[in-house]
């Protein structure tokens, strides 16, 4: 993550005032301006700087459905095992956009996470990720964060695109 100042908003300003409470499964909105400083010579949203935002929109997500201070307080650190996103159209500077983000679901050790980059109303990038939490070292079981959640749900079922996304994951790991 590069993007200090606007993790330094966000965790000093918007999640200490944040009031949204929602469940594990909906969709959480992060809203953001394009600067000059996020643009690369093409003069638009740099590749890097989608994921750095990315993990801003995660950790609001976190604080949306009540998990932020529990984890911190656990000391459970999110870990991002492997990201593919699609650029579908440009994002110019000065652009508003916002994030949505989404768990679709997740098995005994991975959850998956959907990312939108909606700008004035259209889809200009889709990201989908795998990730995990550890403790001290080791893969904290997902039951024990829905448990912390304090609601009563299961995972959805996995989109097909996702269970390919799984295949291929595992065939590269097998192959390296």
């Amino acid at each position: 993550m590069n993007l200090y100042f606007r993790l330094l908003f966000l965790l000093l300003w918007q999640i200490p005032r944040n009031k949204t409470k929602q469940s594990l499964l909906d969709t959480s909105h992060y809203s953001f301006k394009v600067l000059p400083l996020d643009c690369d010579i093409n003069l638009h949203l740099t590749n890097s700087r989608y994921l750095a935002l990315m993990d801003l929109a995660r950790t609001m997500m976190m604080s949306d459905c009540g998990l932020f201070s529990k984890m911190l307080k656990r000391k459970w650190l999110p870990i991002v095992s492997s990201t593919e996103i699609t650029f579908v159209k440009d994002i110019k500077p000065w652009q508003s956009c916002d994030i949505e983000t989404q768990v679709i679901g997740w098995d005994h050790k991975y959850f998956y996470i959907e990312q939108r980059f909606i700008c004035n109303g259209k889809v200009h990038a889709i990201a989908n990720l795998r990730g995990l939490f550890v403790h001290k070292r080791k893969v904290v079981d997902m039951d024990k964060l829905i448990e912390l959640t304090g609601e009563t749900i299961t995972s959805p079922d996995l989109p097909l695109h996702i269970i390919h996304w799984q295949a291929l994951l595992a065939a590269k790991k097998a192959n390296s």
